[in-house]
């Protein structure tokens, strides 16, 4: 063979290689179409084929199942970002496997298929959609909306609802198939009860890219935490049972909460199998099922008697404190005249698995027949569940609360060895009597010494508080050590105040707690204790609750319930204000905390009022607060607003109560008395209180100044706001620029009236001219007349 014929073989050998080479990586690339008509009719799983979006944000096609990849659904996702991130499927009940088809018939019905054949096989399409055989085919919006002919995947959503679809009427149910969602309530399939519902059961409309759902009508809505930032969102049922709004977040490339239904976990049904107590951890918002004592672990997380009850007359109950079981077959108060009442009716009734009692003079009192579901401990509830065991079960309860009493007293016991039985000389009993009464003394101070350094936190509180006389139901007396290890050696702080830092702690039995270290504190340890156990007697719903506190070590603790959503000045004040002269740009609270609607900012209003009237009117003894603002009312998870630091103006003297540099110029949020000789009244924490009814108004701390026209040492906000709303009748000019846009004045204007109005009222100079808290309650609550107040006026300051 010639050279020239050796060079021909070699190139077209080498030609082959190549394109066989391209042809084989080209079926590997994917194949991205715009349309899918009858013409590319049928579409297999194995085409490694996608339907894009004309803006490439969603993608839909045959998707392999993560734990299943022989299986597929075909289904809409967004493209590039997470194949996991499915927000439509057509067949997630009934996955195919890789010889289904999609495909359009000689009639132009669009069928899926689990097998190739055309003419046999059930349709797995949702709906029996029909278009036009020469038509535009099966197309995918930019919204993410899939159509084809009659049909739309956002008409009929599985467990996910994106921007500019509408939602009314519509239904999701999550991919584990145990929840659902019907626009207004969240179900548990397995018993079809409901766990959470949209206020006034108002019907859910839409959600845009902005971060705004609407319900009920334009005028009700929730806000994501990035709320106002358009970015790609979507609301979801997720697998858990909570409705989640989520957005994508492109720094983290990752998927952010900004909205949930439901922040304590343990409140979905369905979390825990029967018999079986939920427990939250709000540090790592994560929940766990336990067996309560008498139980062992079931199937499914569900829990069963150790010991099975024979015999009903030989039956005892275990106490459970802060646990409450939601669901039975009888979850009705049946108001018993006491405890005994109430555990005597258990026990009559072969099917009562237990009782639930409060003991707050409510004779609330549920039984619980034939079973326990819905299960969880919290230390919010008031609640205690009594388990019904046999008489032989030997565990003990491992859910105790505070109310145990502390014992005091270390037994010792020292016996003396018996003499010898035969004493023959003086002498030697001389020794023995010696020899024993010195062991005996050595004994006596090497246990006197054992005792004062292993139990001195007891001796010193005995001697301090006499705790032999103190009542069982008294606040709970924490050693540093444990608050120490708590707190992880006070390293979390959270807050900080004029009496004190605030850290987040721990306790050993999984609560999470706040605990105050105070300072500047005047009196000795017994007004401590004594004005410790007050504050701890007082219960009322916007309170914060004292669980316990330490005096050791020169250190004065309290501690107190956590409350999970931060204070009041985090929602309020906005961190930076985007302003031009044609409108106010909404903006994030700081810590991206969600912006307050109206309706949400009245009913924080009213309960701090009613709380701080509790205070002053309602309480055995009278208490003055002296430090009312919104860095000390606390917001809990369903935007109850909860008042604390109150009772502890008592350890301080009324010349360190007041700070000149928080005034910055104005009186801040104390009343014109405390820097004159007079005495202190109730009537202080009203004008306080005025102050902050303005803020929650305007979202504008009271000594920042809102109009530049006014000469800054002129500045007294009150004035200003009375100025805009009774003399130029413009109460928009005052309102919180973020939610201005949805004042509407058929709607609102009766309610932020009256608390304007009210607040000028709670301002006004002399203490006398000021209305009581209870009445001011009255007066946002709107069960008594507001006269027209008089303009609030400074001691310095001319009208």
């Amino acid at each position: 063979m010639s050279s020239s014929n050796h060079f021909l073989h070699f190139f077209f050998t080498t030609l082959s290689l190549t394109l066989n080479f391209y042809s084989s990586s080209s079926q590997q690339l994917q194949n991205n179409i715009s349309s899918f008509s009858f013409s590319n009719s049928p579409w297999r799983p194995t085409q490694n084929q996608i339907l894009l979006s004309p803006n490439s944000i969603f993608a839909a096609g045959f998707l392999p199942l993560p734990n299943s990849p022989s299986l597929y659904t075909f289904s809409v996702w967004y493209h590039n970002i997470s194949s996991n991130d499915v927000v439509w499927s057509a067949n997630h009940l009934s996955p195919v496997s890789a010889a289904a088809s999609l495909l359009i018939s000689s009639s132009g019905e669009l069928r899926l298929v689990n097998y190739s054949s055309v003419n046999n096989g059930r349709n797995l399409w949702p709906s029996r959609p029909f278009g036009s055989v020469n038509g535009s085919g099966l197309s995918l919006f930019p919204t993410g909306n899939l159509v084809y002919g009659n049909f739309q995947s956002f008409s009929i959503p599985t467990d996910t609802i994106l921007p500019n679809q509408e939602i009314n009427e519509t239904m999701l149910v999550s991919k584990s198939g145990k929840f659902m969602f019907n626009s207004r309530q969240l179900f548990f399939i397995g018993r079809n009860d409901s766990y959470w519902t949209n206020l006034g059961n108002l019907t859910f409309i839409s959600l845009d890219s902005l971060g705004v759902m609407v319900y009920g009508d334009i005028n009700s809505r929730y806000y994501s935490s990035d709320f106002g930032v358009e970015k790609l969102r979507r609301l979801s049922l997720d697998d858990d049972g909570n409705l989640r709004l989520y957005s994508y977040d492109m720094g983290s490339n990752r998927w952010v909460v900004g909205w949930q239904a439901i922040f304590q976990l343990c409140l979905i049904h369905g979390t825990c199998g029967e018999n079986s107590v939920c427990i939250y951890d709000a540090s790592n918002l994560s929940t766990s099922c336990v067996c309560p004592p008498g139980y062992r672990q079931g199937v499914e997380n569900s829990c069963e008697l150790r010991i099975p009850i024979r015999d009903l007359g030989r039956s005892k109950f275990l106490k459970l404190d802060f646990v409450n079981f939601t669901g039975g077959l009888n979850q009705s108060d049946i108001k018993t005249s006491n405890f005994s009442t109430c555990e005597a009716q258990c026990l009559a009734k072969p099917n009562c698995l237990g009782f639930m009692f409060k003991y707050d003079g409510s004779n609330y009192c549920v039984l619980q027949l034939e079973r326990m579901v819905d299960g969880y401990w919290s230390p919010g509830t008031e609640t205690a569940m009594f388990l019904r065991v046999d008489e032989s079960e030997t565990d003990m309860s491992n859910f105790t609360g505070m109310t145990n009493l502390m014992e005091t007293v270390c037994r010792v016991r020292i016996s003396l060895p018996l003499p010898p039985q035969e004493s023959k000389t003086t002498t030697r009993n001389i020794a023995i009597i010696c020899t024993l009464f010195a062991a005996e003394l050595l004994s006596g101070v090497y246990f006197f010494w054992m005792f004062v350094n292993k139990y001195i936190k007891y001796r010193d509180m005995a001697r301090t508080f006499g705790l032999e006389f103190m009542p069982a139901g008294g606040p709970k007396r924490f050693s540093y050590a444990e608050l120490k290890d708590a707190t992880n050696n006070f390293s979390d702080p959270i807050g900080k105040g004029g009496f004190g830092v605030v850290y987040m702690g721990k306790l050993s039995d999984g609560r999470v707690v706040a605990v105050k270290s105070l300072k500047n504190i005047t009196g000795d340890d017994t007004d401590f204790w004594a004005e410790v156990t007050i504050i701890a007697r007082m219960h009322h719903l916007n309170l914060v609750r004292l669980w316990g506190f330490c005096a050791e070590k020169g250190s004065r603790i309290l501690v107190y319930e956590y409350v999970s959503n931060g204070s009041l000045d985090e929602f309020l004040f906005q961190t930076e204000s985007l302003e031009t002269d044609q409108e106010m740009t909404p903006t994030l609270g700081p810590k991206n905390k969600p912006i307050l609607d109206w309706d949400i900012r009245y009913r924080i209003a009213l309960g701090v009022a009613r709380a701080i009237a509790y205070l002053h009117e309602e309480c055995l003894e009278w208490v003055l607060h002296c430090d009312i603002k919104p860095e000390n009312i606390l917001i809990g998870d369903d935007f109850c607003p909860k008042v604390s630091d109150f009772g502890l103006a008592k350890l301080k003297k009324k010349e360190d109560m007041i700070s000149v540099s928080r005034m910055r110029g104005t009186p801040g949020y104390m009343a014109p008395e405390w820097t004159r000789p007079q005495q202190i009244t109730s009537k202080a924490d009203v004008y306080s209180y005025g102050l902050v009814l303005l803020e929650i108004v305007s979202g504008s701390r009271n000594f920042k100044q809102l109009d530049s026209k006014v000469e800054s040492d002129q500045w007294f906000f009150p004035r200003w706001a009375f100025d805009k709303v009774f003399e130029e009748m413009n109460v928009e000019d005052i309102l919180d620029c973020r939610i201005k846009q949805s004042y509407d004045s058929r709607a609102h204007f009766d309610m932020i009236n009256r608390m304007v109005k009210t607040a000028m009222w709670c301002l006004q100079n002399r203490p006398e001219m000021r209305p009581s808290m209870g009445k001011v309650a009255k007066m946002l609550e709107g069960t008594i007349e507001i006269t027209e107040p008089k303009k609030p006026t400074i001691f310095y300051l001319d009208d």
